[in-house]
């Protein structure tokens, strides 16, 4: 676990996992119709997030050598990612996801990344990222990128050792994904990994899979346990409820901002980014909750998986009134 923070010169955060070209319709897949065409993927959604808000963010996932991939490195190189850490693959194509709008408030989402790029991100690339520019002074992992397949679990726990090595704190978001693997699977995991984690964030029924084995439920004692491992924060997050800090320093809570919901989908990555924002920031706890639930508020408002996150000056915009216009 670390202690200390890299150099000052080191960049503020390095993210590694997979990005997609993302199809979203306008109804059910079956029927036809238009497709919009973006990029998503949790760990470069929450780098363009910090990117926004005015930090230093590197991305180091791999793309196929492909069209599909030149729009996920163009899209971030836009939004002011670091993307010198990406690596292509000659032989693997980048991952697609289909975003189908059901009903209102449901959208069925269908990967195509069996076999991508992404999956077979290389340890290799892992060192390069940090030789390359220097220890990142956080490391932010999901738990997506090991349930991709063996070399990205590998790359992963690499990048685990290096951040160990620099002094790197580390900020895992546990983002359990049932259509890629179980939940004894992904348990075994990031119980692995707890040794290593600073900060853990995830939501109520996420923390049962990096706990030890228990009887017992309860988020507060499941939260204290992982406490009592050395994590240092575990910040879960409740959705319209908010979310809720557990330190050393006891529990803290903060309720949702409130906002008309138009697309949750990218709302999780968007609170992961407001809440290391404020932690580079050195805010304190409170701050660190307040800035999260502002920008998860964001993306709820938004359509996309990043496209609604704020810049450091929209920050203040939720506190408007109805009808407010900014001139």
């Amino acid at each position: 676990m670390s202690g200390t923070h890299p150099g000052a010169g080191a960049s503020d955060v390095l993210t590694l996992g997979e990005s997609m070209v993302a199809l979203r319709g306008s109804g059910p897949l079956k029927l036809g119709g238009s497709m919009d065409v973006s990029i998503a993927g949790a760990e470069s959604n929450v780098a363009i997030g910090l990117a926004r808000l005015g930090h230093t963010a590197r991305w180091a996932g791999a793309v196929g050598d492909d069209e599909a991939g030149e729009l996920v490195l163009r899209t971030l190189r836009a939004e002011g990612v670091d993307v010198s850490g990406a690596s292509r693959d000659e032989d693997a194509p980048t991952g697609l996801i289909l975003f189908e709008p059901r009903l209102p408030e449901v959208t069925r989402v269908h990967y195509y990344r069996a076999g991508s790029a992404g999956s077979r991100l290389a340890a290799s690339a892992v060192e390069r990222a940090f030789a390359a520019a220097g220890a990142p002074r956080v490391l932010h992992l999901t738990g997506i990128t090991p349930a991709l397949g063996p070399a990205a679990l590998d790359a992963c726990r690499r990048a685990l050792e290096l951040a160990g090595e620099h002094g790197t704190t580390v900020c895992l978001d546990v983002n359990f994904r049932s259509r890629l693997w179980s939940e004894k699977e992904s348990a075994a995991v990031m119980r692995s990994w707890i040794p290593y984690v600073d900060v853990l964030i995830a939501s109520d029924d996420e923390l049962p899979l990096c706990a030890p084995e228990t009887a017992v439920v309860e988020t507060s004692a499941l939260a204290g346990g992982l406490l009592a491992q050395g994590v240092r924060e575990v910040v879960v997050k409740l959705g319209a409820d908010g979310a809720t800090a557990y330190t050393a320093g006891g529990e803290l809570h903060a309720p949702a901002r409130p906002v008309r919901a138009v697309d949750a989908v990218g709302a999780g990555d968007a609170f992961v980014a407001g809440y290391l924002s404020a932690l580079l920031d050195e805010a304190d706890v409170a701050g660190r909750l307040d800035r999260a639930v502002t920008t998860g508020a964001f993306a709820v408002a938004s359509h996309g998986d990043w496209e609604g996150a704020p810049t450091r000056a929209e920050l203040g915009l939720l506190g408007a009134g109805a009808g407010t216009v900014v001139r």
